[in-house]
């Protein structure tokens, strides 16, 4: 594998601290009480904070391959997240405002069933100027060979992923970013319809394929065709073609190659052994940025992706192993 810079990937998005606590039953109906009375773990999380802390996970050498922006409270929580962040390695740069405090994410595990409930919170708060354009952080923008979003922060500042596109797509850099849910392509159709002309490489899940379509009036649920119209859709770097990648479940992941669309079917896995699905989206996309940030072919990027979501879903959250065992 050729060696990898720091600061060479880039995220961006909502960060969250991740509380998991095993509660019984009646608890869920008095929630705060959470923190004081359970067994609490605590993970850097939010969505695109989930995927370069695994993309760092990967790649184990050097740390701080990625760095990630986002807002966070001035608070104990915030404290925490930085600590969390720290202990996996990314290179986290928050905005820090005491407005809002610092978002949350619980998850409250009862048997097999998992309850979230998410607080974006100081999340929501993120600041273009206070923060992205000032020089000490833009300069890490620039430092990063490849980018990526998730569109839940088209919710919260349009405007900054606007510009780290716009850096991407000017210096022929590599810009992802993924659908993230279906209400993303339904009500911030405006916000993503005016990046996506940047995107070098789009991520979703069959649902949010089926509805970025259905929101486009492509008239097709085939998701091969739709990954085909996306990919074909207006761009602004004429030097990279898009890439459209299609995750779905445990069918075949669906990636354009070249001109065509191709299947890549997922790992095999023993519905038994399946722990915890959520954080499989997030991982994917690391395990890929992981394999695409060293410079790895498309099918490459795939394998990493299918090997990362293969071991989240097998554990409680998004945690991992110590070291990955991917060759």
């Amino acid at each position: 594998m050729p060696t990898v810079s720091q600061n060479s990937l880039f995220g961006m998005g909502n960060p969250l601290l991740d509380i998991s606590a095993v509660v019984d039953k009646d608890f869920l109906d008095k929630f705060d009480e959470i923190v004081n009375k359970s067994k609490v773990e605590y993970h850097a999380g939010g969505s695109t904070q989930n995927s370069v802390k695994i993309a760092q996970w990967m790649i184990q050498e050097p740390h701080k391959v990625a760095t990630f922006f986002g807002c966070i409270g001035t608070d104990h929580f915030g404290e925490i997240l930085k600590q969390k962040a720290a202990e996996a390695h990314v290179d986290a740069h928050y905005y820090e405002q005491n407005q809002e405090p610092t978002g949350t994410c619980a998850a409250c595990i009862t048997g097999d069933n998992r309850s979230l409930v998410a607080n974006l919170a100081a999340a929501n708060c993120y600041n273009k100027e206070k923060h992205l354009d000032i020089d000490r952080n833009w300069s890490l923008v620039e430092k990063a060979r490849v980018y990526y979003i998730a569109g839940f922060f088209l919710t919260v500042s349009p405007d900054s992923i606007l510009k780290v596109a716009k850096h991407a797509s000017d210096n022929n850099k590599i810009f992802g970013l993924n659908l993230s849910a279906p209400f993303i392509s339904q009500f911030f159709k405006e916000p993503l319809m005016k990046v996506l002309p940047y995107v070098d490489i789009i991520f979703g899940n069959e649902t949010e394929a089926a509805t970025f379509a259905k929101e486009q009036g492509f008239e097709t649920e085939d998701i091969a065709e739709i990954a085909h119209r996306v990919q074909n859709l207006p761009k602004v770097n004429k030097n990279r073609q898009r890439i459209v990648v299609f995750t779905q479940g445990r069918e075949d992941t669906v990636a354009t190659v070249g001109d065509k669309v191709k299947m890549f079917p997922v790992l095999d896995i023993d519905q038994n052994d399946i722990v915890d699905t959520n954080g499989a989206g997030d991982a994917f996309v690391g395990g890929f940025l992981s394999a695409l940030v060293q410079d790895q072919p498309l099918e490459e990027c795939i394998r990493a992706g299918h090997y990362a979501a293969h071991v989240i879903i097998r554990r409680s959250g998004c945690t991992f192993p110590e070291k990955p065992d991917f060759h």
